[in-house]
């Protein structure tokens, strides 16, 4: 059919001013296949933070197949722990009523994933799924009558492998690593798309270094049960992996401790933290290493922020030198920042950065946190690698602290993060404690990934993960079944 002029200039006048017609690109992608699975792990010790014990993990493994508008196709592959200890807590629900609730979201987004009919790229696919998995999350706590329903974190956690599967076979089926596909060349949008007319312009690609951050900061883990010296040992794991504090630090060369507070026992989180001050100080003049920071997690225990400017002025009072090490503080109130508006940090934060964790889950709880005098925020690959890369965006225009936490992730979920650390600017470190927990988990990774599996100067390095896709390669991933 052949348009005349008179006719385009008709039609034409016909679409609303302001709205921008956009041309779909060949390299869009639409979703062909979803398949997933679980592993299960015992942690070789218990792990405790924020009140809770966590001594198993249960993985999620996604395949997802993609094809592209002229007709590639790729296999992508991410894997998640579901941490419903963390991301569903419940005073209620035992342990397996929360994770079978998981597992029954994950196989509805799995039908939602592999139905949905958005042809785009993984951004654009992500932003119409997102709704529909909080959807579905209402459904199933719904039919299966929770005492609690599913969490929007919770529901991110588990839609996280279905999401980052995804953007590995984008980066898969294009030959590029996925921090290399951000760019306008295959994003048809503008961050504004997704976040909103306050970053009309802003390009993602921007947001992110061009090039791989080559070494990373690890934090290791101290948990509530971890003992720190050798006569804290009640029930050695001897397995040949460290035991103590100062053994960790030397097998792994460390800088950087995560300390796991209590938020309601004052005494013991000041005390705790001296500790380990004192401890991992004398290790480091006897390694004749000055470098040494801390990262303090109340896990969102604390009462008020009075409890946390009171804990941090006794820690000065007492070791004005273990103080200045304290690098910032992670959630230590409440995770509701809506119901709890009167837990402001402006005050906190003017001794150490204080960032959101379990807080933050879109762009209004990071607005809000910054708001309430929040200063930064703990980027995790559990959330999703579309959310993850967009948050680390937002973060960056309101000019926030960042750092890159994990969930215990072993195996292929801590390559992800590592990406992430390794491509976010100004990044404080990143969490790497399944070595510490679950190293069972990471043994068949070990070999291939050795900068990022064995820690020897407390560095992770990122040097392996450069590949299509997150950069696992196929021949270390379960192959998903032929169709």
């Amino acid at each position: 059919m052949i348009v005349t002029r008179r006719q385009f200039l008709r039609q034409a006048s016909a679409i609303p001013i302001g709205v921008v017609i956009v041309a779909p690109k060949p390299t869009d992608i639409r979703i062909d296949e979803v398949v997933h699975g679980y592993e299960d792990y015992v942690y070789r010790a218990p792990y405790k933070f924020g009140g809770r014990v966590v001594d198993r993990v249960t993985l999620l493994n996604v395949h997802c197949r993609v094809t592209t508008r002229n007709g590639q196709t790729a296999w992508g592959f991410a894997s998640m722990t579901m941490g419903n200890m963390w991301a569903f807590p419940s005073a209620t629900m035992s342990y397996d009523t929360t994770l079978e609730a998981m597992k029954a979201l994950a196989s509805r987004i799995a039908r939602l994933a592999g139905d949905c009919p958005e042809i785009g790229h993984p951004l654009d696919i992500a932003h119409v799924l997102e709704p529909e998995c909080l959807k579905a999350a209402a459904e199933v706590s719904a039919e299966r009558k929770l005492t609690e329903p599913i969490p929007k974190l919770c529901t991110l956690v588990v839609a996280s492998p279905f999401d980052a599967a995804l953007h590995d076979a984008f980066g898969k089926v294009h030959r590029r690593n996925v921090y290399d596909t951000y760019g306008p060349d295959l994003m048809t949008h503008d961050v504004s798309r997704y976040l909103g007319p306050d970053f009309q312009g802003a390009r993602l690609d921007r947001a992110l270094l061009s090039k791989r951050r080559e070494r990373i900061p690890v934090f290791h883990s101290v948990g509530g049960l971890d003992p720190l010296e050798t006569r804290d040992v009640e029930k050695p794991v001897r397995d040949g992996l460290p035991e103590t504090l100062p053994e960790w630090i030397r097998r792994d060369g460390l800088v950087r401790v995560k300390i796991k507070l209590q938020g309601d026992d004052l005494s013991w989180d000041v005390e705790r933290t001296l500790a380990i001050d004192r401890i991992a100080s004398a290790v480091q003049a006897e390694r004749r290493v000055a470098d040494l920071a801390y990262c303090l997690d109340f896990n969102e225990r604390c009462p008020d922020v009075q409890y946390v400017l009171e804990c941090l002025r006794r820690i000065r009072a007492r070791s004005p030198e273990g103080f200045k090490r304290i690098l910032y503080v992670e959630q230590p109130t409440a995770r509701n920042l809506k119901a709890n508006r009167q837990n402001v940090m402006h005050e906190a934060a003017r001794l150490r950065p204080v960032v959101i964790d379990e807080s933050l889950t879109d762009l209004e709880s990071l607005v809000l946190a910054r708001e309430m005098g929040y200063t930064g925020v703990a980027l995790k690959a559990c959330k999703g690698q579309s959310q993850t890369v967009l948050m680390a965006a937002a973060a960056q225009k309101y000019k926030l602290f960042l750092c890159v936490q994990d969930l215990t992730c072993p195996g292929a979920s801590l390559i992800h993060s590592v990406g992430i650390s390794a491509r976010v600017p100004a990044v404080a470190g990143i969490e790497a404690n399944a070595r510490q927990y679950v190293p069972a988990a990471n043994e068949p990774w070990r070999h291939r990934f050795p900068g990022i599996f064995t820690i020897t100067d407390g560095y992770i390095r990122s040097a392996d993960i450069g590949g299509p896709g997150l950069g696992i390669p196929d021949d270390m991933v379960p192959h998903p079944p032929s169709g």
